[in-house]
């Protein structure tokens, strides 16, 4: 290995996703090795690894993996070499706005869920510390 590509081991370690995740991500098509070893090992590059990152992250806030193919995809563009044309390239944009606006939402909505939680977990410490200190 020249250090430019990883295997799939040190990818999983790296994004914290289990080797059957990111196969699984393989074969929907939302990351592809980008290359392989003479043995056939998948390699991996820190462009896969970052694209992987956008998976993990999007996970927890409920995206399907069709919403992830689209954002990645209009990324994809927008960063590809040679520049969109400007209607392209705004609708693009636009495209990746929607999904930042969609997941501030389900942050706002994630931290109220996590206000609850640690109301009813403070509200189960007093109920124990009451009943560890009988009245006399």
């Amino acid at each position: 290995m020249d250090g430019k590509h990883m295997q799939i081991g040190e990818v999983a370690a790296r994004t914290e996703l289990s080797l059957r995740t990111i196969r699984h991500y393989e074969e929907t098509g939302l990351v592809v090795p980008s290359a392989r070893s003479q043995g056939g090992f998948r390699l991996y590059t820190e462009t896969d690894v970052a694209r992987l990152m956008v998976i993990r992250r999007m996970k927890p806030l409920g995206f399907t993996l069709e919403q992830m193919r689209d954002l990645l995809d209009a990324t994809d563009r927008l960063d590809s070499d040679g520049e969109p044309p400007e209607a392209e390239h705004r609708e693009l944009v636009e495209r990746v706005r929607t999904f930042e606006q969609a997941a501030a939402e389900r942050v706002a909505d994630l931290r109220k869920q996590l206000g609850r939680a640690e109301d009813f977990a403070a509200t189960l410490r007093a109920r124990l510390e009451r009943s560890a200190n009988p009245r006399p």
